[in-house]
């Protein structure tokens, strides 16, 4: 009787420990950009995920409580605002590797996240994937919502080649996020894909698709940038012309390789696009954030394109599985127009920043450009400077600042 005790009193230790991790608040961050709130703690980690997901709770089967399955990440998440409910579609990778999809629940989007009981029970094609990972959720205004992800599959060209793996895009829909439909894959005729979006409106009649034509499974080669594509059916769908929209760029933050992230935000500006741009450093390739904007009228033409970066890793989202990596394909506008955009941090956890539509805007459209050389941005920036002296001494005049002896 004593060993069943004891055992119980270790499974509530479990619960209620996880239960603080669970209901601890949030904090914003002191220091802000103007641009979006960071906070202190991330929003989901592989300690969010359900205790009786990683442990056998049978003394018998179990005798020393250990955790059977364990969880190594929670991150690259979709997101959906659904009834006034904060919906997170989590990348969450077991200790195995393999990864699979969870809608994790909040009351207020940025804490207090819980997973559904059950993570998803995603069909398999004829061909079944080995992994899956990175779904973007788009409510269609066909009145599906389709979740469009990563497949991963062995490259069978290579048999010898543990390593060689092919990614397309894998397309399933569903009206409740419980039940999912899996379509056949996309038919790309550029290579491999590993971020594909789809568009939330039809163009002409047809479905839109931003694409990221690449070689090889990491490698981009001749391909690359964020491509547009139209095709007739989700059930059967073919991106058979396939434009670059945002290509990649020397000595920028994507000159190696770019991808969008979440489905556009339609505003009076234009659509609203998040972005992860790639580029190479003596540790490795660092992610970034960025954003453009494009035409209402004619979605596939960029408009706006702010320099550099709009989100890279700070502090401890260095350090993870991959590091100095963030990464986006899930953000949520909710009544109050207020932009909740969910990130994940070196492939480790997923993190919230907060804003306003109204500041996004401002900052997609009123920043400058990458001029691409240096001597541009040195001139931009001393207009920049220009613009503000004469504030600057009249605040200093009247006595609102110090003076900071210029």
């Amino acid at each position: 009787m004593a060993k069943d005790n004891n055992f119980n009193m270790q499974i509530s230790r479990l619960f209620h420990e996880q239960e603080m991790l669970l209901s601890r608040k949030n904090e914003p961050l002191g220091y802000a950009n103007g641009i979006y709130q960071r906070y202190r703690y991330p929003a989901i980690t592989a300690g969010h995920t359900p205790v009786f997901w990683r442990y056998a709770l049978d003394e018998a089967e179990n005798p020393f409580l250990m955790e059977r399955q364990g969880i190594n990440a929670t991150f690259n998440a979709g997101a959906m605002y659904l009834d006034g409910r904060y919906l997170v579609m989590a990348r969450v990778e077991g200790n195995d590797r393999k990864s699979f999809f969870a809608i994790a629940e909040s009351p207020n989007g940025i804490d207090n996240f819980r997973f559904w009981k059950y993570p998803v029970r995603l069909p398999e094609t004829d061909d079944p994937d080995t992994n899956v990972y990175d779904m973007r959720l788009c409510p269609h205004e066909d009145g599906w919502i389709y979740g469009l992800f990563c497949t991963e599959r062995k490259d069978k060209s290579k048999p010898h080649d543990t390593t060689a793996a092919v990614a397309q895009c894998g397309i399933a829909r569903t009206r409740d996020l419980i039940h999912w439909e899996r379509l056949p894959d996309l038919i790309s005729h550029s290579g491999q894909q590993r971020n594909v979006v789809l568009h939330p409106e039809f163009v002409d009649g047809r479905y839109a698709l931003y694409t990221r034509p690449q070689d090889g499974f990491i490698e981009v080669g001749s391909g690359g940038g964020i491509g547009w594509g139209l095709t007739d059916s989700m059930e059967r769908a073919e991106a058979s012309n396939e434009t670059i929209m945002d290509g990649k760029v020397y000595h920028t933050i994507k000159e190696v390789k770019n991808g969008l992230g979440p489905a556009p935000i339609k505003t009076e500006k234009g659509w609203l696009h998040l972005a992860h741009g790639v580029r190479n450093t003596a540790s490795g390739l660092r992610y970034v954030l960025y954003v453009f904007m494009a035409s209402l009228a004619e979605p596939w033409k960029t408009t706006h394109r702010p320099a550099g970066h709009f989100l890279a890793p700070a502090g401890d989202e260095y350090i993870g599985d991959v590091g100095n990596v963030v990464f986006s394909n899930g953000w949520i506008i909710n009544e109050r127009q207020e932009v909740f955009i969910y990130y994940g941090s070196s492939d480790t956890r997923l993190h919230v920043a907060t804003t306003s539509l109204e500041r996004l805007v401002d900052y997609a459209v009123n920043s400058p450009e990458d001029g691409l050389r240096s001597v541009a941005s040195v001139e931009q920036r001393i207009a920049l400077i220009d613009r503000n002296l004469p504030i600057l001494e009249k605040l200093i005049a009247d006595g609102q600042i110090p003076n900071p002896a210029l």
